[in-house]
């Protein structure tokens, strides 16, 4: 009989974990000690900080990232195949939204593995419902072309789709690259197109306007290696 797969999610920043996560999270990663995760150091730290009560050292680690091979993903689940339960750990909010983790969910689909997504902070939907722009119609497309151009032509591109779908628009960068983000949708997009700027979102200097484009040229924040959230919408 095979076990489950968890998807678990991880605070957003340096908060609380009782703000955000509800004790159930607790209960679950106590059951497990086979994680799937994007960094060890991290994922050591999160689950300490709640309340890990088996041995660290004893617990097995998977490293998924941008340097793992796909023939290596089968192996991830050898645990799970053998009866056994694993926890697919965020680095930061959901796992798989904005997260790597889906082609693991995929894979777990094809092998007939229960796959039990667990309730925690999204920093994407906790900016939605915060913004005031539209909930029931919105895109989330993920990071932006880093060249300038090609950004600026996906910027105008996006707030076109916007008005002709009545869609919010939503995206995020690098944290490092974030002021040079704002600095183009505010030169690109037109006067009266809403801007929500989402920034460290559950954290004690979380920050979310919304103003018109023409509104936030009076003045800008600063966002520089802040985790943010950009949502734009604009109407005919």
């Amino acid at each position: 009989m095979n076990g489950k797969l968890y998807l678990i999610p991880a605070l957003l920043g340096d908060c609380s974990a009782e703000r955000v996560l509800p004790p159930y999270i607790q209960h679950i990663v106590n059951t497990i000690t086979h994680y799937i995760v994007e960094n060890e150091r991290t994922a050591r730290r999160f689950l300490l900080k709640i309340g890990y009560k088996h041995s660290i050292d004893n617990t097995t680690f998977y490293i998924l990232n941008k340097h793992t091979k796909m023939e290596e993903f089968d192996t991830f689940l050898y645990p799970v195949m053998e009866g056994k339960t694993i926890g697919l750990l965020s680095e930061a909010g959901v796992p798989c939204v904005a997260d790597p983790g889906n082609a693991i969910v995929s894979l777990a689909h094809a092998k007939d593995i229960a796959v039990i997504p667990l309730i925690g902070p999204s920093s994407i939907l906790l900016a939605l419902m915060a913004s005031g722009l539209n909930g029931q119609n919105f895109a989330f497309v993920g990071y932006l072309p880093i060249n300038r151009n090609e950004r600026i032509k996906r910027i105008k591109y996006l707030e076109n789709i916007s008005a002709k779908e009545n869609q919010t628009q939503i995206c995020i960068e690098t944290p490092y690259r974030n002021q040079n983000l704002l600095e183009d949708i505010i030169t690109s997009c037109q006067a009266g197109t809403k801007l929500c700027i989402a920034c460290n979102i559950t954290l004690k200097e979380e920050y979310i306007k919304t103003k018109t484009i023409h509104e936030w040229k009076n003045k800008l924040p600063d966002l520089h290696k802040k985790p943010t959230v950009f949502l734009l919408q604009k109407k005919y």
